[in-house]
Protein backbone atom coordinates (compact mmCIF):
# COMPACT_ATOMS: atom_id res chain seq x y z
CA UNK A 1 0.00 0.00 0.00
CA UNK A 2 3.04 2.25 0.75
CA UNK A 3 3.93 1.88 -3.01
CA UNK A 4 1.01 2.64 -4.57
CA UNK A 5 0.41 5.62 -1.92
CA UNK A 6 3.83 6.85 -3.30
CA UNK A 7 3.13 6.10 -7.14
CA UNK A 8 -0.30 7.81 -6.61
CA UNK A 9 1.00 10.78 -5.10
CA UNK A 10 -1.66 10.56 -2.07
CA UNK A 11 -0.60 9.74 1.52
CA UNK A 12 -1.69 6.13 2.65
CA UNK A 13 -4.42 7.46 4.79
CA UNK A 14 -6.16 8.91 1.56
CA UNK A 15 -5.60 5.34 -0.16
CA UNK A 16 -7.00 3.49 2.44
CA UNK A 17 -10.08 5.61 2.78
CA UNK A 18 -10.35 5.24 -0.94
CA UNK A 19 -9.91 1.68 -0.32
CA UNK A 20 -10.19 0.40 3.09
CA UNK A 21 -7.96 -3.12 2.81
CA UNK A 22 -5.92 -4.05 0.05
CA UNK A 23 -8.38 -6.41 -1.22
CA UNK A 24 -10.68 -3.58 -1.97
CA UNK A 25 -8.16 -2.24 -4.15
CA UNK A 26 -7.20 -5.56 -5.97
CA UNK A 27 -11.21 -5.70 -7.04
CA UNK A 28 -10.76 -1.83 -8.11
CA UNK A 29 -7.81 -3.22 -10.33
CA UNK A 30 -9.26 -5.48 -11.65
CA UNK A 31 -12.99 -4.24 -12.57
CA UNK A 32 -11.01 -1.08 -14.20
CA UNK A 33 -8.85 -3.26 -16.30
CA UNK A 34 -11.27 -6.60 -17.02
CA UNK A 35 -11.86 -4.40 -20.69
CA UNK A 36 -8.18 -4.27 -21.91
CA UNK A 37 -8.33 -7.86 -21.74
CA UNK A 38 -12.01 -8.73 -23.02
CA UNK A 39 -13.71 -5.97 -24.96
CA UNK A 40 -17.19 -6.76 -23.53
CA UNK A 41 -20.21 -5.23 -23.99
CA UNK A 42 -19.52 -4.38 -26.89
CA UNK A 43 -21.59 -3.34 -30.48
CA UNK A 44 -19.50 -6.19 -33.15
CA UNK A 45 -22.99 -7.18 -35.46
CA UNK A 46 -21.17 -5.37 -38.50
CA UNK A 47 -17.97 -7.34 -38.42
CA UNK A 48 -17.06 -10.93 -38.96
CA UNK A 49 -16.70 -13.46 -36.80
CA UNK A 50 -12.79 -13.01 -36.73
CA UNK A 51 -13.03 -9.12 -36.80
CA UNK A 52 -15.22 -9.17 -34.24
CA UNK A 53 -13.45 -11.57 -31.69
CA UNK A 54 -9.84 -9.75 -32.96
CA UNK A 55 -11.53 -6.39 -31.38
CA UNK A 56 -13.22 -8.31 -27.86
CA UNK A 57 -9.45 -9.53 -27.32
CA UNK A 58 -8.20 -6.14 -28.37
CA UNK A 59 -5.61 -7.87 -30.73
CA UNK A 60 -4.33 -4.38 -32.06
CA UNK A 61 -3.27 -2.89 -29.08
CA UNK A 62 -0.17 -1.28 -28.85
CA UNK A 63 3.00 -2.83 -27.62
CA UNK A 64 3.24 -0.51 -24.49
CA UNK A 65 -0.91 -1.73 -23.52
CA UNK A 66 0.22 -5.15 -24.31
CA UNK A 67 3.07 -5.23 -22.21
CA UNK A 68 1.18 -3.54 -19.91
CA UNK A 69 -1.81 -6.16 -19.95
CA UNK A 70 0.63 -9.17 -19.86
CA UNK A 71 2.29 -7.29 -16.73
CA UNK A 72 -1.09 -7.45 -15.04
CA UNK A 73 -1.60 -10.83 -15.85
CA UNK A 74 0.61 -12.19 -15.06
CA UNK A 75 0.77 -10.01 -11.25
CA UNK A 76 -2.79 -11.20 -11.00
CA UNK A 77 -1.16 -14.87 -11.23
CA UNK A 78 1.69 -14.43 -8.98
CA UNK A 79 -0.15 -12.66 -6.04
CA UNK A 80 -3.23 -14.96 -6.32
CA UNK A 81 -0.79 -18.14 -5.31
CA UNK A 82 0.35 -15.79 -2.50
CA UNK A 83 -3.10 -14.39 -1.11
CA UNK A 84 -6.04 -17.00 -1.53
CA UNK A 85 -8.41 -14.30 -1.31
CA UNK A 86 -7.05 -12.08 -4.08
CA UNK A 87 -7.08 -15.70 -6.22
CA UNK A 88 -11.50 -15.92 -5.55
CA UNK A 89 -11.39 -11.83 -6.37
CA UNK A 90 -9.13 -12.49 -9.58
CA UNK A 91 -11.58 -15.95 -10.22
CA UNK A 92 -15.26 -14.12 -9.56
CA UNK A 93 -14.84 -10.34 -11.23
CA UNK A 94 -11.76 -11.20 -13.79
CA UNK A 95 -11.95 -14.32 -15.51
CA UNK A 96 -15.75 -15.44 -14.42
CA UNK A 97 -17.31 -12.38 -15.31
CA UNK A 98 -15.36 -12.16 -18.34
CA UNK A 99 -16.31 -15.97 -19.35
CA UNK A 100 -19.50 -14.90 -18.82
CA UNK A 101 -19.89 -11.96 -20.97
CA UNK A 102 -18.25 -14.40 -23.79
CA UNK A 103 -20.86 -16.75 -23.28
CA UNK A 104 -23.32 -13.90 -23.39
CA UNK A 105 -21.95 -13.02 -26.85
CA UNK A 106 -21.59 -16.63 -28.23
CA UNK A 107 -25.17 -17.04 -27.71
CA UNK A 108 -26.08 -14.05 -29.35
CA UNK A 109 -24.22 -15.35 -32.18
CA UNK A 110 -25.46 -18.75 -32.09
CA UNK A 111 -28.92 -17.10 -31.70
CA UNK A 112 -28.44 -15.22 -34.79
CA UNK A 113 -27.25 -18.64 -36.78
CA UNK A 114 -23.47 -17.60 -37.02
CA UNK A 115 -21.66 -20.01 -34.81
CA UNK A 116 -22.92 -23.04 -34.13
CA UNK A 117 -21.68 -24.19 -30.13
CA UNK A 118 -23.68 -26.62 -27.68
CA UNK A 119 -22.40 -24.40 -24.67
CA UNK A 120 -21.78 -21.15 -25.09
CA UNK A 121 -19.87 -20.70 -21.65
CA UNK A 122 -17.95 -23.34 -22.64
CA UNK A 123 -16.68 -22.00 -25.81
CA UNK A 124 -16.23 -18.64 -24.11
CA UNK A 125 -13.67 -21.05 -21.87
CA UNK A 126 -11.78 -22.87 -24.62
CA UNK A 127 -11.19 -19.59 -26.56
CA UNK A 128 -9.96 -17.27 -23.45
CA UNK A 129 -7.64 -20.86 -22.53
CA UNK A 130 -6.18 -20.26 -25.75
CA UNK A 131 -5.75 -16.76 -26.17
CA UNK A 132 -4.67 -15.41 -22.55
CA UNK A 133 -2.33 -18.98 -22.52
CA UNK A 134 -0.36 -17.34 -25.46
CA UNK A 135 -0.68 -14.03 -23.92
CA UNK A 136 0.49 -14.51 -20.62
CA UNK A 137 3.32 -17.83 -21.14
CA UNK A 138 4.56 -16.60 -24.53
CA UNK A 139 6.62 -13.65 -24.83
CA UNK A 140 7.21 -11.75 -28.07
CA UNK A 141 9.49 -13.47 -30.47
CA UNK A 142 9.21 -16.78 -28.13
CA UNK A 143 10.16 -19.86 -30.84
CA UNK A 144 7.13 -21.73 -29.53
CA UNK A 145 4.42 -19.31 -31.48
CA UNK A 146 5.25 -21.50 -34.54
CA UNK A 147 5.79 -19.91 -38.06
CA UNK A 148 7.47 -17.42 -37.34
CA UNK A 149 4.76 -15.60 -36.51
CA UNK A 150 4.54 -12.52 -34.16
CA UNK A 151 1.83 -12.56 -31.65
CA UNK A 152 -0.90 -10.69 -33.03
CA UNK A 153 -0.15 -13.28 -35.81
CA UNK A 154 -0.37 -16.03 -33.19
CA UNK A 155 -3.14 -14.90 -31.79
CA UNK A 156 -5.31 -14.36 -34.97
CA UNK A 157 -4.24 -18.37 -35.78
CA UNK A 158 -5.88 -18.79 -32.81
CA UNK A 159 -9.59 -17.00 -33.11
CA UNK A 160 -9.21 -18.70 -36.87
CA UNK A 161 -8.60 -21.80 -35.31
CA UNK A 162 -11.34 -21.91 -33.19
CA UNK A 163 -13.88 -20.59 -35.44
CA UNK A 164 -13.68 -23.15 -37.58
CA UNK A 165 -14.61 -25.60 -35.15
CA UNK A 166 -17.59 -23.57 -34.83
CA UNK A 167 -19.14 -22.06 -38.54
CA UNK A 168 -22.66 -24.21 -39.12
CA UNK A 169 -21.79 -26.86 -41.83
Amino acid sequence: MDEVAARCRISKRTLYRLFPSKTELFAAIIDAHRQTMLALPGDYEEMSLQEALEAIFRIDISEEADRERIALLRFVMVESRHYPELHELARQRGGERSRALLGEWFDKQRQLGRIDVDDALSAGKILMDMIFGAIVFKTPGDPELGGGDDRKGYLRRCIRIFLNGVRPR
